[in-house]
């Protein structure tokens, strides 16, 4: 063995204990009382720490591009190194294809783009913009290279039609595969954001307003009844509304395999965000929501059940509502943002959080609003399990030594100062979290302590399931 903690408070989904934890050749060999060290074993004494396995935010974007307009803050470098220093330690980004383009050659583009830089180790899940005769081939073809997830959107130019949406949901039951889904209503938020311009009416708020709670529920109602009619197992990324976690909850509750994440935005902001003065840098969508909808998120996220179920033919989700947290970082520098000041339609989309979420929620519990294992459940455990890293979220004998440490007793206000982010600003600015991560290990590698990034480029690799 060449590493050992010791003494620590271990905090898995389904318990915690005080234990050493021993590690060797990046994998965690043992967890228990009082392992011995052997001659060339480093002691980390976590006396009074909590260890915990580091988070898996499954909803990144990282070096997204918007034509030749836009491009997000972050690439896989800068966008990994925050993730690490926020004790996070993998994530599953996205390929967007060109129309007709095949799905493995865009795969292998991205991973060209992402192998020199990630700090951690990291995945890809695959966008599906249009269904042809190749799709289904292709498709099982990028899941023998390690993709579980593929995404499609209900909005958007690139949205599928009825008919392509139960073909990719019929091909994915076939594979075994996750459909991913932004679920929002094209024709009424359309509506909507034609009619809030036509009457001069241009910003941030009505940026929400164009997309309220309706639109969403309806979507995902759509995509839940097309799950049901083709038995597809089905994961809505950034679920933001009351109603359709309601709609969720039910289909959990008549046995079909659907999960829904949402994000720390949507739990610790509201919709009221949309008239501040910078209300442009919480341009995201799903926009943030009502009051309502934050607190019935809430009851979900805060509600214990080990509620993720790997998703396998003849499997079904159990649980409650709210499977899993991602942060779908996806921010844009101000200069960006400020492109859209005086046009909500012109305004990139995407807010930060991938350094955020694991701090956030961890003070949340640390706070006693839910507890470390609900937190450790639903930030590492269940996406890991979902899109099938199965040596990913657990302190545990065989998997792979991603390892936080945590100081519950440390305070820590978020800063765009303190954070690791290309990006020049934070919607977090001057939230304040009670404890807060103070190293990460990434297959027994440290690559943040107290504070300082100590990874490098290309420290991580890509994880086939």
């Amino acid at each position: 063995m060449n590493l050992l903690f010791k003494n620590g408070t271990v905090i898995n989904a389904n318990g915690r204990s005080v234990s050493d934890v021993a590690v060797d050749g990046g994998r965690i060999i043992a967890v228990g009382k009082n392992i011995e060290p052997g001659e060339q074993t480093k002691i980390i004494d976590a006396s009074g720490l909590l260890v915990l396995p580091g988070a898996v935010d499954v909803h990144t974007h990282f070096e997204l591009s918007f034509g030749d307009a836009f491009c997000s803050a972050d690439d896989f470098f800068t966008g990994t190194r925050a993730a690490a220093c926020g004790g996070v330690t993998s994530v599953i980004d996205f390929v967007t294809p060109e129309v007709d383009e095949d799905l493995v050659s865009a795969l292998r583009k991205r991973r060209e783009q992402a192998d020199n830089k990630v700090c951690i180790d990291y995945g890809l899940h695959m966008g599906i913009v249009g269904v042809n005769e190749r799709t289904f081939e292709e498709m099982q073809a990028v899941m023998a290279l390690g993709v579980r997830g593929f995404k499609v959107f209900t909005t958007y130019a690139f949205k599928l039609s009825d008919k392509e949406f139960r073909r990719t949901l019929s091909f994915a039951k076939d594979l075994g595969a996750v459909v991913m889904v932004h679920a929002e209503d094209h024709e009424m938020l359309e509506a909507n954001r034609a009619k809030f311009i036509a009457e001069g009416k241009t910003d941030p708020w009505y940026h929400y307003l164009s997309r309220p709670e309706e639109v969403e529920a309806k979507a995902v109602k759509y995509v839940i009844e097309a799950a049901k009619e083709t038995g597809a197992t089905v994961y809505i990324v950034h679920l933001a509304c009351a109603e359709g976690l309601r709609a969720v909850e039910a289909a959990q509750a008549e046995g079909y395999p659907i999960f829904a994440e949402t994000c720390p935005q949507y739990l610790h902001f509201t919709c009221d965000v949309y008239k501040r003065p910078d209300a442009r840098n919480f341009v995201c969508s799903p926009p943030i929501k009502g009051e309502e909808s934050r607190r019935v998120l809430w009851e979900a996220v805060t509600t214990p059940a080990l509620c993720a179920t790997p998703p396998r033919r003849g499997i079904t989700a159990s649980g409650r509502g709210i499977s899993s947290l991602a942060t779908d970082h996806c921010p844009f520098n101000s200069i960006d943002k400020d492109y859209g000041k005086d046009d909500f339609t012109m305004i990139p989309n995407g807010v930060m959080g991938v350094e955020n979420f694991y701090p956030y929620m961890l003070s949340e519990a640390n706070k006693g609003r839910l507890s470390f294992e609900r937190v450790v459940e639903l930030c590492s455990y269940n996406p890991a399990r979902i899109f099938g890293l199965s040596a990913k979220g657990e302190i545990a004998p065989g998997v792979d030594a991603d390892i936080v440490l945590y100081d519950m007793s440390k305070d820590f206000i978020i800063s765009q100062k303190n954070m690791h982010s290309a990006v020049n600003y934070t919607i977090w600015e001057g939230v304040n979290l009670k404890g807060y991560p103070i190293a990460t290990y990434s297959r027994g590698n440290l690559i943040f302590e107290n504070g300082v990034f100590c990874g490098e480029a290309g420290d991580g690799g890509y994880t086939a399931v």
